[in-house]
């Protein structure tokens, strides 16, 4: 029975594929972008969650930890020390108020499966389905594979979103179980990529020009980062591929949101992003979005 790694499973998402569908988000990702908006799904393995305001002081935490991570603040209150705990999770059952919980959890593929199949009828009156997301899906891809061809089978709509940062053979083998490609392109300098996301992008664009090859529904994303690859010359990168790629099912322009920011300290994590860098106004959105379209770019919105 397969099993994978998942952190939320996001049902009336109408921004991840065509139609209202659900969003499944693995963990696991082979990136490591400095704008992440999940990330608590980097890391393949669970993680801790602690919020601090929801503590009611119950001391419940620091019995339960056997790690010395956990102890009790002058006023009672939980603190966590993130350099002692293994993310194992004992303490989050004795948290009444859940200021702590373990994110990330198994799920066999029929479990998955039983909750996107509540909502088969907005799938069949919208043309959704559903979405594998992440994360990168294609870090998990046995259990990803069994999903989607399980979701085929029962006549499911499938999207799969990745960076496309993976060995060839595993993209080509989800092929026949993959509905339409959800393309997440994010620099196009090779230096910058590698400063932005820490991996190189030859890779990425190689894949992506492999599933054009196999004839592969693919639709470009591409996240516009004020202060990063938000510039004329990724736009013109952009466009130049594109181009390159004409059975492509257009190229979608990604605001960027600091929601993200939130989980930071919620999981112990840290970024390399300024605070600065705030989210385009959709009066900029459209501007980039002409910009491509002035080049003949079947510009998505």
């Amino acid at each position: 029975m397969s099993a994978g790694r998942i952190f939320d499973i996001q049902r009336f998402s109408i921004h991840d594929g065509p139609g209202i569908r659900t969003t499944v988000f693995l963990k696991g990702c082979p990136l490591r972008c400095i704008w992440c908006s999940n990330p608590e799904s980097i890391s393949p393995r669970p993680i801790l969650s602690y919020l601090a305001d929801r503590c009611i002081a119950c001391g419940e935490c620091v019995k339960a930890c056997t790690h010395g991570a956990m102890s009790a603040d002058a006023a009672g209150k939980a603190v966590l020390n993130r350099g002692r705990c293994t993310n194992c999770g004992d303490c989050a059952p004795k948290c009444d108020p859940k200021a702590l919980e373990l994110v990330g959890r198994e799920f066999t593929v029929e479990e998955v499966l039983a909750i996107v199949l509540r909502d088969r009828d907005y799938y069949e009156q919208s043309g959704g389905g559903i979405t594998l997301s992440g994360g990168d899906a294609v870090a998990q891809p046995n259990f990803t594979e069994s999903l989607l061809c399980d979701a085929k089978a029962r006549g499911l709509h499938t999207c799969l979103e990745t960076s496309g940062y993976a060995d060839w053979s595993v993209l080509r083998r989800l092929l026949p179980a993959v509905d339409l490609w959800l393309y997440d392109f994010k620099e196009t300098n090779p230096d910058l990529h590698v400063k932005f996301t820490g991996v190189p992008n030859a890779p990425i664009i190689a894949n992506l020009r492999r599933l054009h090859a196999a004839g592969a529904p693919v639709l470009l994303r591409c996240p516009m980062i004020p202060q990063t690859n938000a510039r004329k010359d990724h736009l013109d990168g952009i466009a130049a591929l594109a181009h390159d790629l004409p059975k492509l099912r257009g190229v979608e322009l990604l605001p960027y949101f600091d929601f993200w920011r939130s989980k930071l300290k919620r999981f112990g994590l840290q970024s390399k992003l300024p605070t600065s860098v705030k989210s385009p106004d959709r009066d900029t959105m459209k501007s980039w979005n002409d910009y491509l379209r002035g080049k003949g770019v079947r510009v998505v919105t």
